[in-house]
């Protein structure tokens, strides 16, 4: 029979207190309140009480419910935080007085309890990635190891073949359009009215694609709240933390859906540069086939949608409880621009396929990567790289070396067979797509530009040419990259016999920002 812990006033009251924690009285204790939690900030220690409430998406009206939640939250987060969640503790009663009880991991969390906390390390909050961005101190590096983390993550996490798929897309979009509306008076009214006919038209229009989604397992138990303000800048890098626990609806997610958080809130930022790079790093270590999860972008849009209004109609909804007029014109500011944000989603603009050509070291995926975010629909064109590819059709992993005898001609004429099938599938799913390789044979540029034709997009091709001493030195500097090109490789390319170039000519060896801007002028 599960015990009633509705009121937890005796609870909250004890674990205030620094004797709960076996401190000095002087010790002070920080709480922390929110709609569903109390947190207790003790030293380098965190308790957290879930609160005795329930709500239409999440339920904890019970203290067997809350040990459970507890147990869970611990569990699911270890995965991608095992040094930040420490395991959870009874609150006991002895006689009148209560205790709290030793922290054990969450598979020990039984017996007779008045209630239960999640027990975490403490850590700076200015280390939160939101606070990271907020400074300017956001790097592409640490963006490009979150995205690889998250990969991984997603490799692993167990496959939810119950959940997800076209019949709870449209259902759980239908349900943000009711909650923007329940707070109409709060958000753009136009927008709102405008959303609700998009948005329940896009998920329809994809329905199909979620069903096939969920088919191929690529319905996972995700993170769930995957933004900046959830991952923090530990010692081993960015660790995603406060995962949901809580509802199944919210976490049993396709892995796309789980990373469109992130992708929108650095987008939202205005930091589309960073969100390009998230999104093409995590493709490119995506433990799913190229073609599926290629396909799977045209399931973006309404994804990154649902994101932004999701956003949109949580802070409205705080707007109510905010007693200072200035900061609550601010969150409502806030929710509408979210709103906005969803709205220029549709239509996305049409796709298009650039091609980056140029010997070893002449600088094609740094001209990508640069080119990227500017180029199609949010958050901009995928890259396709031949040395990526190389790699993942052979297993290998991207930082290791291709085995001995891999490089042919046989196996250099599949591997652009291949690119040029996977942009095609791309393009089809409304992503922009850049293709970045050596393109050393007449053939090979031609069979690019049949894909565009062959898709109906415009095409651009660039090919990057510098003097045969930078492109040594700059394949000498490289390190973790995709790329096995040598010196070596360098002067044994430099007697290619390359035919007749017929795409846009750019000296490498510019700076990079007048690089760009010529390849931008070239690129219709």
């Amino acid at each position: 029979m599960e015990n009633s812990c509705d009121d937890q006033s005796e609870v909250l009251a004890f674990l205030a207190t620094p004797q709960a924690y076996g401190l000095a009285p002087a010790t002070r204790v920080e709480r922390i309140d929110t709609h569903a939690a109390a947190v207790f900030l003790v030293g380098d220690t965190v308790y957290k009480l879930k609160r005795a409430v329930q709500f239409p998406f999440l339920d904890f009206s019970t203290c067997a419910r809350r040990r459970r939640f507890c147990a869970d939250e611990v569990s699911l987060n270890r995965r991608t935080a095992p040094d930040l969640y420490l395991g959870v503790a009874p609150v006991l009663r002895e006689g009148k007085s209560l205790r709290l009880g030793d922290i054990v991991p969450p598979q020990q969390a039984t017996g007779e309890a008045e209630d239960w906390v999640v027990v975490m390390r403490r850590f700076e909050e200015d280390r939160l990635l939101a606070r990271v961005a907020d400074r300017g101190e956001l790097t592409g590096e640490i963006v490009a190891q979150l995205a690889r983390n998250i990969a991984a993550f997603h490799a692993t996490a167990k496959i939810e073949p119950d959940n997800g798929g076209g019949a709870v897309l449209r259902h759980t979009v239908d349900m943000d359009v009711q909650q923007m509306g329940a707070r109409a008076e709060l958000l753009d009214a136009r927008l709102s009215q405008e959303l609700a006919q998009l948005m329940p038209a896009e998920a329809a229009r994809q329905s199909s694609l979620a069903d096939q989604r969920r088919a191929i397992g690529a319905v996972r138990r995700c993170h769930g709240d995957l933004h900046l303000k959830n991952i923090y800048l530990g010692g081993h890098g960015p660790q995603p933390f406060d995962g949901i626990e809580f509802n199944d609806r919210l976490s049993c997610i396709d892995v796309l859906y789980d990373l469109s958080f992130l992708l929108m809130d650095l987008d939202f930022r205005d930091r589309r540069d960073l969100a390009n790079l998230a999104l093409n790093t995590w493709l490119w270590h995506s433990p799913e086939r190229d073609e599926a999860v290629l396909e799977a972008l045209a399931l973006l849009p309404i994804y990154l949608a649902r994101r932004g209004a999701i956003r949109a109609h949580v802070d409205a909804a705080s707007v109510p409880h905010i007693e200072d007029e200035a900061a609550a014109r601010r969150e409502r500011d806030l929710a509408r621009r979210y709103q906005a944000y969803a709205r220029a989603l549709f239509p996305p603009p049409t796709p298009r396929l650039l091609a980056i050509g140029g010997l070893s070291g002449s600088g094609k995926t740094t001209l990508a990567m640069a080119l990227a975010p500017q180029i199609g629909p949010t958050p901009g064109a995928v890259v396709l790289r031949s040395d990526v590819l190389r790699k993942r059709l052979a297993g290998v992993a991207l930082d290791e070396r291709m085995p001995a005898g891999r490089y042919t001609p046989d196996n250099a004429a599949a591997v652009y067979d291949e690119l040029h099938r996977l942009a095609g599938i791309a393009l089809a799913a409304g992503r922009s797509v850049i293709l970045d390789g050596v393109y050393a044979r007449p053939a090979e540029r031609a069979a690019a530009e049949d894909v565009a034709r062959g898709a109906g997009v415009g095409f651009a091709g660039l090919w990057l040419q510098a003097p045969a001493a930078t492109l040594k030195q700059r394949v000498a500097a490289r390190t973790g990259d995709a790329s096995d090109a040598t010196v070596a490789v360098v002067e044994r390319q430099a007697g290619y016999e390359l035919g007749e170039i017929s795409w846009r000519r750019l000296d490498a060896g510019q700076e990079l920002a007048v690089l760009r801007a010529q390849a931008q002028a070239a690129c219709p």
